[in-house]
């Protein structure tokens, strides 16, 4: 009760500075408080500290009635909070509004200073203005008279100038005619004209007469321009646009000039093709914008002939595209292709200026793609044309003078496939690179087609590899045996060096081809997606992998018939059931010998040395025939007779049976000794065959013994595999010894003074054998 009889000094400051508050904005104040009551719809309680009849006795009453001692000490200091804030909002705000109020008035004070002479300055002006309008009518006033007489005169003047004109028209038509100015003499006629059809039956009948004399002479000189040969297509279609004027009837003369710019057209044609066979830089633009302004004329003299118009454009050029197709069959570089490419592309852009209806952009596009895609596949054509004929000049049957002719065509057909492989693709790159707008949209296309290329290109070369080791079959109808040699000779070293071809493809080609077409040829369009990718390396890889294989088997196979037939023919000539005792070794071993010298030298052309696998065998695990490495056994056979000889068959066929197992025919490898290892077994085995084929008598037995016993020491420096030689050469002795009536060997020492004998006359000649390391 204390604190309700005693009022504060807050309370005191507080209930000054609403008062100062509401006589500051007392009539602001009173606006909202009844606005505000009246939006609400209700008066606020009479507690609230923001009514208009807040009692604050109330107001305390209730405060302690609903809050103890901490509640009303924490609203005292956010009370004494508020008032202070307020304090400072007043303060600011009287400052605030006591500037504006100073700066009130002493603008009011400016503009009554300002205004002060203001009206005086008006009243002059319009003094001054009503002064020169009052002056204005005067003058006008005074001169309207004598502007209309002016304006009367003028007139005058100007048909007195008609009327000159008229009367001296006929001199200066006469004037044009001996000048050749007929577009002057046209105007001047045709501007004189309404007053011809108005008074030229009257006042300028005469002049009327001269001026169309005049301009008949005119239209004859036309005429005579329109089918003067000598008069340029330019000329003649002025001329006809002159007659046009004169309204003479132009209808019959189409025709005849579009016949003209038919023979325009083909000049153009012509000095292009002149142009682009010298491989210059195409067409002059000069004349291409000549032939467009010719063509615009066309279709302002006659606008129904825009239709043959465009057949015209469209066969010009058509033909256009007729010369690059045919300087790509000749053999382009794909910067002369480019540069045709945008030089015709220029010209279609300005003929579209004139002529748009004629859809040559999208003929051009159509064009451009097929002579781009005719232009990679002629490179690979050509390409392999190059090939072939290369290895035409390598199988001719004519002398060389290198040393090593297989070596070279070897090398010449590497260097020919991969450097001509990366140079197409240097060349195709460039179609790619080249930011002419013809070409930016067919690039995935150009991509597909350099793939598809490819493909097409292992695939005929594939195809060309077996044309080529089918060809150069010796004719029998040759006249000289050493061409026929010599031609078998080359056809069986071309074979080789296929073969090795096949592998050098295979393996440094394709991989170099794959990797370039992998860095600026990946990717496609639609096709690519839909089909796979155009070149699959994998599928060639195999496909030539094969292809050396049945080379690498059809040159061992060529060179054993090769010496098969010369053993053949050695075998099949004598009697051997009347053969006379041997007195030194056949000739058909030199012959063989030889042979095997020329295999030699071919092979080490081509290919590489190999690891050499010398396999060593004893005797005992061979046959028991050879007289020089059993004389017990040559003694018993000496002493036999024809039963014990038939015991002695069955025992060697018994032998075999229990003979170590040995691989004699091994898969040929791509090295020397392989090859020339296999060719000698299959030698061997054929001669073995040949032996078996005959009956042989004592001294024939004899011979064959001593032929195979000489071969021994030389077929070890051709081959990688002693053992199976050695073996064979035993199965050609048992062949002999089979098929002998007296089966009795040479004594040991006669076998050696003959082979001793043939090997001295075999002194002097130097032999090449394979290197043993």
């Amino acid at each position: 009760m204390a604190l309700e009889s005693a009022p504060s000094p807050l309370d005191e400051k507080t209930k000054r500075t609403r008062d100062l508050l509401a006589s500051f904005y007392n009539a602001a104040s009173g606006a909202t408080a009844g606005g505000s009551n009246s939006s609400s719809g209700r008066a606020l309680p009479v507690d609230s500290i923001n009514s208009p009849n807040f009692d604050p006795d109330v107001y305390m009453s209730v405060i302690v009635q609903k809050e103890n001692l901490d509640g009303l000490l924490h609203n005292h200091v956010e009370m004494a909070a508020e008032i202070k804030n307020l304090d400072t909002d007043l303060q600011m705000l009287v400052y605030e509004n006591y500037n504006k109020f100073i700066s009130v008035t002493d603008t009011i004070k400016r503009m009554k200073s300002n205004i002060i002479g203001m009206e005086e300055n008006m009243k002059q002006l319009l003094d001054k203005i009503t002064s020169v309008q009052s002056k204005s009518d005067i003058v006008n006033t005074s001169l309207f008279e004598k502007r209309e007489h002016i304006e009367k005169l003028h007139q005058t003047r100007n048909l007195l100038r008609k009327v000159q004109f008229i009367y001296d028209l006929p001199a200066r038509l006469g004037k044009c005619i001996k000048a050749e100015a007929y577009a002057d003499a046209v105007r001047y006629f045709t501007g004189a004209k309404p007053i011809f059809e108005a008074y030229g039956d009257s006042s300028f009948q005469d002049c009327k007469r001269a001026s169309e004399e005049a301009i008949d002479i005119v239209i004859h000189n036309l005429q005579s321009k329109l089918s003067s040969e000598s008069e340029p297509i330019e000329a003649r279609a002025d001329a006809v646009v002159l007659l046009k004027k004169l309204n003479f009837p132009v209808d019959n003369l189409k025709s005849k000039l579009l016949e003209k710019f038919e023979d325009c057209l083909l000049k153009f044609h012509n000095e292009s093709k002149e142009i682009e066979l010298s491989e210059s830089d195409g067409l002059p633009k000069a004349s291409i914008r000549e032939f467009s302004k010719t063509v615009h004329a066309y279709l302002i003299i006659f606008p129904d002939s825009e239709s043959r118009l465009i057949r015209l454009a469209q066969d010009f050029f058509i033909k256009r595209y007729g010369i690059i197709q045919q300087q790509i069959k000749k053999g382009i570089s794909a910067a002369h292709l480019l540069l045709m490419l945008r030089d015709i592309w220029e010209d279609v852009n300005i003929m579209v200026e004139v002529l748009p209806e004629a859809t040559l952009l999208f003929q051009i596009v159509e064009a451009a793609s097929g002579i781009c895609k005719q232009y990679i596949l002629a490179a690979f054509s050509n390409l392999l044309q190059e090939i072939s004929e290369l290895f035409k000049t390598h199988s001719r049957p004519t002398e060389q003078s290198e040393e090593s002719p297989l070596h070279i065509a070897l090398e010449s057909s590497k260097k020919a496939i991969l450097q001509g492989s990366m140079n197409m693709l240097v060349e195709f790159r460039q179609l790619l690179d080249d930011n002419l707008e013809l070409l930016v949209n067919l690039r995935d296309l150009i991509r597909e087609w350099v793939q598809e290329g490819f493909q097409y290109f292992f695939q005929k070369l594939d195809q060309n590899f077996f044309i080529l080791s089918r060809s150069g079959r010796p004719s029998t109808t040759e006249s000289s045996l050493n061409d026929l040699v010599y031609t078998e000779r080359v056809r069986t070293g071309l074979v080789l060096v296929l073969a090795q071809l096949s592998v050098y493809i295979e393996q440094v080609v394709i991989p170099r081809v794959t990797e370039e077409i992998a860095t600026s040829f990946s990717g496609g369009g639609v096709r690519a997606y839909d089909h796979g990718p155009a070149f699959v390396p994998g599928e060639f890889c195999r496909l030539f992998h094969s292809a050396g294989e049945k080379f690498l088997h059809l040159y061992v196979s060529m060179k054993s018939q090769n010496i098969s037939i010369i053993l053949k023919k050695r075998f099949t000539t004598p009697i051997w059931i009347k053969h006379k005792e041997p007195r030194e070794v056949n000739m058909f071993v030199d012959l063989l010998l030889q042979e095997l010298d020329g295999l030699l030298a071919e092979v080490r052309q081509v290919l590489q040395h190999g690891l050499l696998r010398r396999h060593h065998r004893s005797d005992s695990n061979g046959s028991t025939n050879s007289s020089r490495s059993n004389p017990m056994h040559e003694d018993k056979l000496g002493r036999s007779n024809t039963q014990r000889v038939k015991s002695q068959f069955l025992e060697s066929h018994l032998a075999k049976l229990f003979e170590q197992k040995m691989e004699i025919f091994t898969k040929v490898e791509y090295t020397q000794e392989s090859v020339v290892s296999t060719v000698v077994k299959l030698c061997l085995k054929s001669l073995q065959e040949f032996v078996r084929l005959q009956t042989l008598n004592r001294s024939g037995y004899q011979q064959i013994q001593l032929d195979v016993e000489f071969l021994k020491n030389p077929l070890k420096q051709y081959v990688d595999d002693e053992a199976a030689t050695n073996f064979l050469l035993k199965e050609v002795i048992n062949a002999a010894h089979e098929r002998c009536l007296d089966p009795i060997p040479l004594e040991l020492p006669i076998l050696d003074k003959l082979i001793n004998a043939k090997l001295n006359k075999r002194q002097g000649s130097e032999i090449k054998f394979l290197p043993s390391n």
